[in-house]
């Protein structure tokens, strides 16, 4: 079976299921609506379970991830389904070779009936296995750390940017529920593999700069207000605030927006309008966060009353619009477009760094640089022993030294089995150190396929 025709399986049992629950909540256990989606989820079902004694559904974030396999983004129903698993503390279900009608009816009117079971009440059905992805599973190769999921996590994001875009140009005002329900699943993603999906925002896709700079703007505000102690309902506003925070842009002239070159000054003069269009859009955007049109009309100004909105200034800049413009600058400058080279890392960092804390808060930049590494994680590097590897990991006392995975030796022959090395466990002169980040294209090598089984 291919895999579009796996995947059109995994989609119907889900769709079976969601209806399922539906039609529970408002009929009768007898009524023939949900007679049907039980029915269809059996015949659903028995294809697969012919040949696997078990068929397991996890959540990944905002989607469903079945026997490995991530799906597509989640429509409003999936979305619904999820939110309810995630209510009652369901990360995964495993449906075992043998399950009955009986069995199935009462799961699902179980999972119908919100508010039912006492907390942590077993769930007690002879094939069907109901549980929490555990911490080992999340840290090793486990659902939640699939890197596939991950991938299609953010290309589902990245497409939700695109459709807020289009909805903010055309209607005055972005799509907010699939913006939310993308941020959950970021916000999922952050919290349990904060490192795969940062890394995720360094594969670039140049020409859909606009939209995928939004995603990793609120990756990357989310990963460091993550590392500060902020969750649940306010990490989610801080990521949707920085998904947002361009959104004025909608209104910019299009030559303008896309112009190749570097703007003269009158046109970067209509181009700083877009804080205070995004300011207006989100503003008047029904259940946008207030926090949402302070960081789009903030995001351009400095500690030290320079950037824009000119002659507005501030005593003290909120902390979702530090974190994002801490953010924006780092992916803007990392970013290849026609009239800018991507700088490295390391330069980078020396801009946020620079004028001793009069432009950004030096706190704040320094925990960027611990979080992120000179070398972020999935950059491919040459060490100094001519191996090429690939970073796993940060080491916050010395960003230059990380944890690697070296999976090229010295002669240039791939390694069958790649070694780990930390570059941090040995000050020695002649020790192993980085040369400088390789270009993955060149030697057709996928970086984050290495940090998949850490």
């Amino acid at each position: 079976m291919d895999v579009a025709a796996r995947v059109a399986q995994y989609e119907e049992i889900l769709r079976r299921f969601a209806s399922g629950v539906r039609a529970g909540q408002l009929y009768s256990r007898d009524h023939p609506l949900v007679t049907r989606s039980v029915e269809g989820l059996l015949a659903a079902l028995k294809p697969l379970l012919h040949g696997a004694p078990s068929l397991a559904v996890g959540i990944v974030g905002g989607q469903f991830v079945v026997a490995d396999t991530p799906l597509p983004r989640a429509s409003a129903a999936m979305g619904e389904l999820i939110r309810r698993l995630k209510e009652q503390e369901i990360e995964r279900i495993a449906f075992d070779r043998g399950i009955t009608a009986e069995e199935a009816l009462a799961f699902i009117l179980a999972v119908g009936a919100a508010g039912a079971r006492a907390p942590g009440e077993p769930w007690t059905f002879p094939h069907i296995r109901v549980g929490r992805i555990t911490a080992d599973e999340r840290r090793n190769d486990g659902v939640a750390s699939d890197m596939a999921a991950i991938r299609q996590l953010y290309s589902g994001a990245v497409t939700t940017a695109r459709d807020v875009w289009e909805s903010a140009a055309v209607e005055g005002r972005p799509e907010l529920p699939a913006a939310v329900q993308a941020i959950d699943g970021l916000a999922d993603a952050v919290s349990q593999n904060r490192t795969a999906v940062m890394a995720l925002t360094a594969m670039r896709n140049y020409d859909n700069y606009t939209f995928t700079h939004m995603v990793n703007v609120s990756i990357l505000t989310m990963g460091q207000a993550r590392a500060l102690g902020i969750e649940g309902r306010l990490l989610r506003e801080f990521g949707l605030s920085a998904l947002m925070h361009d959104i004025g842009k909608v209104r910019t002239p299009k030559e303008i927006l896309n112009k190749p070159e570097k703007l003269t000054d009158e046109e970067f003069a209509i181009m700083r309008r877009h804080t205070v269009d995004g300011a207006e859009i989100l503003r008047r955007t029904p259940e946008m966060p207030i926090l949402a049109p302070v960081v789009a009309f903030e995001h351009h100004l400095r500690l030290d009353g320079s950037g824009y909105p000119l002659g507005v200034r501030r005593d003290a800049l909120n902390l979702g619009t530090m974190l994002c413009s801490i953010a924006d600058v780092y992916d803007a400058m990392r970013s290849q477009r026609g009239y800018q080279e991507a700088f490295a890392t390391d330069r980078i960092l020396a801009v946020l760094e620079r004028n001793d804390g009069r432009q950004f808060d030096q706190h704040l930049v320094r925990r960027f640089v611990q979080l992120l590494g000179i070398y972020p994680a999935g950059t491919l590097v040459k060490l100094t022993t001519g191996e090429i590897a690939v970073v796993t990991g940060i080491h916050a006392p010395d960003p230059y030294r990380p944890r690697v995975r070296v999976i090229v030796g010295p002669d240039g022959t791939r390694l069958d089995l790649p070694q780990d090395r930390n570059l941090f466990e040995t000050t020695a002169a002649d020790a192993p150190a980085i040369v400088s980040p390789l270009d993955p294209a060149a030697y057709a090598i996928d970086p984050l396929a290495y940090l998949q089984d850490r």
